[in-house]
């Protein structure tokens, strides 16, 4: 796969008559960085559901290079997708069985070569056995910070071609952010990624941002472009860090997607 991605008139709803998406049209380049973001309950983690097929379109079709998912076996679907998620799930076990997750063989060598560029190596040295250190159940013995750092870790030990970040980096320590945030910009490099952030300080760089507002896609654009319109994101920036910028009056009405 060349992690070529298109959204083609996806409509979806959990419940008959309820729809959590409608009509979305998107297409992501092989390699692209395309960022979505917006309200709770607009639909944003859906989409990646849908991507991954942990449910069904309704209406529509994904396609990965050009081939509906559906036609694509689902284990050759799933492991060409790393999703890495807010809620980091550890199992009991050694590090490298977490990192591994037995699907495939995977050296010792690029066990720590991904721990490397991540920088998750040097916790896990630190540790009494390091890469054998015996994990509790969900890692509770590691600080949240570490738990990413693992799980990103995991991700670039697979060589997705594509990768998700679901809220990956909305929880972590102030003492590694700073490490988390350059091990993002390493996971994402060469590959298609999808990231959906509340934090908007950490999609700025995205090649695209994309402003799903109730099931709808209603903005696209640079995060420039997206300030200069004024519109849905304008508003979420300004909401976000009206304590910190001298910006102009915020009006908190949000228009509709028709009025956008």
């Amino acid at each position: 796969m060349s992690g070529q991605i298109e959204f083609r008139d996806v409509s979806f709803s959990y419940t008959p008559g309820t729809p959590v998406l409608e009509e979305i049209n998107l297409s992501i380049a092989a390699g692209e960085k395309v960022a979505i973001v917006g309200a709770t309950g607009s639909g944003k983690s859906t989409l990646i559901s849908l991507l991954c097929r942990f449910y069904e379109v309704n209406q529509g079709q994904i396609l990965i290079d050009g081939v509906d998912i559906r036609e694509i076996e689902l284990d050759e679907l799933r492991q060409a997708i790393s999703v890495v998620l807010q809620d980091v799930f550890l199992f009991s076990g050694s590090i490298q069985e977490n990192v591994r997750l037995w699907e495939k063989p995977i050296s010792r060598q690029e066990l720590e070569w991904a721990a490397e560029q991540v920088h998750a190596a040097p916790f896990i040295r630190n540790l009494p056995e390091g890469f054998t250190t015996a994990l509790n159940e969900r890692g509770t013995t590691l600080s949240v910070g570490q738990r990413q750092l693992l799980a990103f870790a995991r991700a670039l030990a697979h060589q997705p071609r594509i990768l998700v970040l679901d809220e990956a980096t909305s929880s972590v320590d102030t003492e590694t952010e700073l490490l988390i945030q350059d091990a993002v910009h390493r996971l994402m490099e060469n590959r298609t990624s999808l990231i959906i952030a509340h934090r908007l300080s950490t999609i700025q760089d995205c090649d695209r941002i994309v402003v799903v507002h109730k099931g709808r896609i209603v903005e696209v654009g640079s995060h420039a472009e997206l300030l200069a319109a004024r519109g849905i994101y304008y508003k979420l920036y300004q909401l976000q860090y009206k304590d910190q910028l001298i910006l102009h009056p915020i009006d908190t009405s949000i228009q509709s997607p028709k009025q956008a």
